[in-house]
């Protein structure tokens, strides 16, 4: 179950918000005979989630962009079956979202040390896609490296216990194994410097004959993304139960700053993307000719915001850029009794962790933001640049970090090292 997704599945599943609006919708002449029956999966990539709709027993999937793309061409690939992609979910303008994860012990600290080694990765998901372009952006061919094709679970498991050189995944795998402690990301979507994006498409019969129905959903998907809004911190607890995810990886995305921004317009930038990515994979000749223009509308996610009253043209202009949003935010520390408390400065934010640690109080999880892209960053896992004044910098990459602090003066240390070093 991917992040991006949420705001379309588990969120509007275990808030009965599709339900609220089909029984407005059962309030309508065309529908008061109606009997809705609605039917959720789950699928550990979009990949699946294609098979099923072709196979008539889904009407609608939400999935990354990569399996989105895949699944227009497959459909558009039959002779009469078709969908439509109908709404987004969310994105990362920087990319992040997928990546490539080694374990914590692995020497291996470039995506170019992966040559002649093993990486598995969910096959047609998000994180396979982003792979290949980081093979071909990397200039390591096919033959060079073995991809296996492993489950996240599966593959989380093998980084776990070092049995696999690497594993590439959506999100919140990465993180997810970064916060327990079992891997080590090398490799951030945001290198791809393509958005992330995750989406919703639809059989056609549906759309065509129940237009209404469509439409429904995607106001559901809007409350959802008003739910998370409202409170994160309500949002990050309720999504550790529904997913079994911990509620400080949740906060990661879904917190002020965090990865993700919940918003389903369709964008000029978004649909730039997809056909950006359709290249990557019609180079590695994995998918089939997609005509985005017959596959993409904006008709139901227009009149679902009509219907509400919101205003499309307005969250169709703004875009969130961490680099830019996130740079005045403040450093947070998850403190396990008292909750999130927030520190302007790193050296405040790691002082703070070492005083914290002195008494034995036990803290849930640390964030800081990446200086090059503006993500969040579990703290624990970042590098720090240490100026010659002492002062400290967060990044998300090794390289970054070097680079920095090669034109400062400055040493790179990790978590460990910067707390230590405000105790004297």
């Amino acid at each position: 179950m991917c992040t991006d997704t949420y705001t379309a599945g588990i969120i509007v599943k275990e808030l009965g918000l599709l339900d609220q609006q089909l029984a407005e919708l059962a309030k309508t002449e065309k529908y008061k005979d109606a009997t809705f029956n609605v039917r959720w999966a789950d699928y550990s990539s979009g990949g699946p989630i294609t098979n099923q709709m072709l196979a008539n027993k889904l009407n609608i999937g939400v999935m990354g962009d990569y399996p989105l793309i895949v699944n227009g061409a497959k459909f558009q690939e039959t002779e009469s079956l078709r969908t439509l992609y109908v709404a987004g979910t969310g994105y990362n303008l920087k990319g992040s979202g997928n990546a490539v994860v080694v374990p914590v012990s692995s020497s291996i600290y470039k995506f170019e040390e992966l040559r002649g080694k093993e990486i598995s990765v969910p096959v047609g998901s998000a994180a396979w896609g982003m792979t290949l372009k980081a093979l071909q952006d990397a200039g390591i061919p096919s033959s060079e490296i073995t991809i296996k094709n492993q489950s996240p679970a599966v593959g989380a498991a093998n980084i776990a216990t070092s049995k696999i050189d690497a594993h590439a995944d959506f999100c919140p795998w990465s993180e997810l194994m970064e916060f327990r402690g079992t891997g080590r990301k090398i490799y951030d979507g945001s290198e791809t410097t393509i958005p992330y994006l995750h989406g919703v498409v639809v059989r056609q019969e549906l759309a065509r004959e129940y237009p209404e129905v469509v439409i429904a959903f995607l106001k559901a998907v809007i409350d959802a993304g008003d739910w998370v809004r409202e409170d994160p911190m309500r949002a990050a607890e309720n999504l550790e139960k529904w997913t079994g995810v911990e509620k400080e990886v949740q906060y990661l995305y879904f917190s002020k700053g965090g990865h993700l921004t919940l918003e389903p317009t369709i964008k000029e930038k978004w649909v730039d993307a997809l056909k950006f990515n359709h290249g990557v994979l019609a180079r590695e000749q994995q998918v089939p000719p997609l005509d985005f223009n017959e596959w993409i509308t904006d008709t139901y996610i227009r009149a679902a915001y009509k219907e509400k009253s919101l205003d499309y043209e307005k969250d169709l202009a703004d875009i969130y850029d961490p680099e830019v949003e996130n740079a005045d935010l403040p450093l947070e520390i998850w403190h396990a009794k008292d909750g999130i408390k927030t520190y302007a400065t790193i050296g405040e934010f790691l002082k703070a962790v070492a005083e914290f640690r002195t008494v034995a109080q036990k803290l849930n999880a640390t964030y800081v933001y990446d200086k090059a892209t503006g993500l969040k960053l579990f703290g624990k896992m970042a590098f720090y640049v240490q100026g010659k004044d002492g002062a400290m910098t967060a990044f998300l990459r090794k390289q970054d970090a070097d680079a920095y602090a090669g034109t400062i003066g400055g040493k790179v240390i990790g978590f460990e090292e910067a707390v230590g070093m405000t105790t004297g």
